[in-house]
């Protein structure tokens, strides 16, 4: 059962699933298939075959096709054996991560990409930087940075729990992205900085593999 993973690692749940899928490519078979949005061939009609809402990432697991981050990590969650801790059987720890998973659409990945796209995406777009945007995004994503800080990890070291789960997969690799447009997640929050260390420790080299670009980028908006 390959499972053809089709991803661009500029795009944050891809980076998502290509981790957890590397984590676990003794038990997943996986083929990595490169989209590159930059190039615009999500856009393609053979793209359009694997996901007709022509983005990333999305699966074809042996002719079965699916969309969106979400849906896929708890698909193969419940397809393979992977361990317990990723998405555990448990009810109530199971919904713990779904409640993450559920919140963090109109909250961090939301105002994320948004600062993302409005310091970035759409200079390359040949558009202006709208800075009145610009600082609106910024506010909204230092709020929802203060709620990661004082309610998801208010009382412990992961998302959703004692345990590293799928929900600190689409949370940390959405905390790097504003980083690629200066934007410093790790200022005056000391529990996020501490935990993203902590997630990385456990899924490395995989998490730095996937972010060798992203971290580029992070380094020349310092400059």
């Amino acid at each position: 059962m390959v499972v053809k993973l089709y991803y661009d690692a500029m795009s944050q749940p891809s980076r998502a699933l290509l981790i957890f899928l590397r984590s676990n490519a003794k038990i997943i078979p996986v083929e990595e298939v490169p989209v590159a949005l930059r190039k615009g061939e999500h856009l393609s009609k053979d793209f359009a075959n694997v996901n007709p809402f022509k983005k990333v990432p999305a699966i074809d697991n042996d002719g079965f096709k699916l969309a969106e981050s979400v849906s896929i990590l708890r698909y193969l969650c419940r397809t393979f054996p992977v361990a317990d801790h990723w998405y555990p059987k448990d009810s109530q720890k199971q919904a713990r991560v779904d409640e993450y998973m559920a919140w963090q659409h109109l909250n961090l990945r939301a105002f994320g990409s948004m600062y993302f796209r409005t310091k970035i995406i759409n200079p390359m777009m040949g558009l202006p930087v709208n800075e009145d945007n610009l600082k609106t995004f910024g506010k909204q994503l230092d709020d929802v940075l203060g709620v990661i800080e004082n309610i998801w990890l208010k009382e412990n070291p992961f998302i959703a729990g004692k345990e590293l789960s799928v929900a600190d997969l689409l949370a940390t690799t959405e905390l790097e992205q504003p980083g690629m447009a200066g934007y410093d997640v790790y200022k005056g929050h000391p529990k996020i900085a501490a935990y993203v260390s902590a997630v990385k420790a456990k899924l490395q080299p995989h998490y730095d593999d996937a972010h060798v670009f992203v971290y580029k980028l992070q380094a020349k908006a310092k400059l």
